[in-house]
């Protein structure tokens, strides 16, 4: 049936279909980056990154967008609290973005736009909507006549009505209503401004994606993604001015992601339980971390606590062992060809989930299965150089696609690597001198490591504990 995708657009899951054959033009909001970023951050920068993936894998040709916001209130309060400047602070933290990213194997967009280098593009944006009358100007400030776009409110479901007998906007004596939003804030004394039509000032939030999109996607994007936190008013917002602009559907698809519990709470600011991915990493083999933030389908809320992440250390453990176990008998002595070995069904399978509105939840369900398959296969054998080269290079293609490859120079790990493979060399000499005494020793050492071993006519062979 092909890829099935949820729109939060129209609340159901509609088939996949770009709006040019073959190719995705994709954009998701990205960080302030005013600090490091924390777990719920973490999960949209993930979930999106292995959409992104996924539809590679199934052929698509992905152009990716993800934009820095680098100036903004909290920007500007943070580089208060530093003592330094807006520009440094965003630079210090868009370092430390690339840097965590990368440790959770989320590969960089194609573009990162900054707020601070579309500046033309986003004024240029702003006067075509006040020459459409869907803006106006106000003592500095642009704002949004939201009763313009008659649709306001398709996204989230919320009439306007409804929005202005709530607590969801924001009063000013700048706006003619009150469901209207800034576009444009005249400067403050202090802060950082830019020369408009308008005088000195800088964008309001939700203009920044919408500039950015139809500078490097054009105007309509097939996918939209976020946290679900930015389907109102942000994501609604960027529909309204996008599409009053350009009088089409912004996007064909939006995407947002659940929330993530701290030990079975709610994270917020308020109760003090942020987590940052800066410090999680220190702690947990950030493998571990990215298995969590895919371990559910991305719609669902997850909860996060010390004692998930074990279990995840424990289940990466388990993959690993599997493939250095394939591995070591790939290294030793050529075993016989064999007959073909067929992964087709356990492919089918995995696609069948995966098309399924991006269900990594149970597309990581058939990878352990892979690994269960490929751990009888090796008890029970009869091992072939195909059987083994079939279930490498298919764990190895699943482990690369969910970011989930051991990565070169990992640390401990490695380390830990080196040296049972040492202690094995070591004790495969000892028994070649008939030092048996040795060999027994060294043999009880690794047993300690969790290295079990068997001496075969072909060589040594050892695994890790299941």
């Amino acid at each position: 049936m092909g890829i099935v995708l949820y729109n939060s657009l129209s609340g159901a899951k509609e088939p996949f279909v770009p709006l040019e054959p073959g190719v995705v033009r994709m954009y998701s909001c990205g960080p302030t980056v005013y600090n490091y970023f924390h777990i719920g951050n973490a999960r949209a920068f993930v979930v999106f990154d292995m959409v992104r993936r996924y539809l590679r894998y199934r052929g698509y040709a992905v152009q990716f967008v993800q934009n820095f916001t680098d100036v903004d209130d909290k920007l500007i309060r943070r580089s208060h609290e530093l003592d330094t400047t807006v520009a440094q602070v965003a630079d210090q933290y868009i370092e430390a973005y690339f840097a965590d990213a990368a440790s959770l194997g989320i590969e960089p967009a194609d573009v990162h736009p900054r707020v601070t280098t579309t500046m033309d593009e986003i004024i240029a944006f702003i006067e075509g909507l006040i020459a459409k009358g869907h803006a106006y100007e106000s003592d500095g400030d642009v704002l949004f006549a939201t009763r313009t776009f008659a649709e306001y409110g398709k996204l989230s479901r919320q009439s306007l009505d409804e929005l202005q007998a709530g607590s969801r906007v924001e009063t000013t004596d700048k706006k003619r209503d009150d469901v209207d939003f800034t576009l444009w804030k005249a400067a403050k004394l202090g802060e950082p401004a830019w020369d408009s039509p308008w005088g000195l000032g800088r964008p309001g939030w939700h203009i920044e994606c919408s500039a950015m999109i139809r500078k490097y996607l054009g105007e309509q994007i097939d996918i939209h993604g976020g946290g679900h936190d930015l389907l109102f008013p942000h994501h609604e917002n960027e529909i309204a001015q996008s599409e009053a602009l350009i009088g089409e559907p912004l996007a064909r698809y939006f995407m947002h992601n659940g929330y993530i519990n701290i030990n079975n709470e709610k994270m917020s600011k308020s109760l003090g339980n942020s987590v940052f991915v800066h410090d999680l990493v220190k702690r947990y083999d950030p493998r571990a971390l990215r298995l969590f933030l895919l371990s559910a389908q991305y719609r669902n809320p997850i909860n996060y606590s010390d004692a998930v992440m074990e279990q995840m250390v424990a289940a990466l453990q388990r993959i690993d062992a599997c493939r250095e176990n394939l591995q070591m008998w790939l290294d030793g002595p050529p075993l016989p060809d064999g007959d073909p070995l067929s992964l087709e069904a356990m492919e089918t399978r995995f696609c069948e989930a995966m098309d399924d509105d991006i269900n990594t939840g149970d597309g990581i369900g058939v990878l352990f299965d892979l690994v269960r398959q490929a751990n009888i296969y090796l008890k029970d054998g009869p091992l072939s150089q195909n059987g083994l080269r079939a279930f490498a290079t298919k764990l190895d293609e699943w482990l690369d696609l969910f970011g989930l490859a051991r990565r070169v120079g990992q640390g401990e790990a490695d380390k830990a690597d080196s040296m049972i493979h040492a202690l094995v060399a070591e004790r495969t000499q000892a028994r070649k001198s008939r030092d048996f005494a040795r060999a027994d020793a060294l043999r009880e050492q690794l047993a300690t490591l969790g290295v079990q071993l068997e001496d075969t006519a072909q060589g040594v062979r050892w695994w890790r504990s299941q």
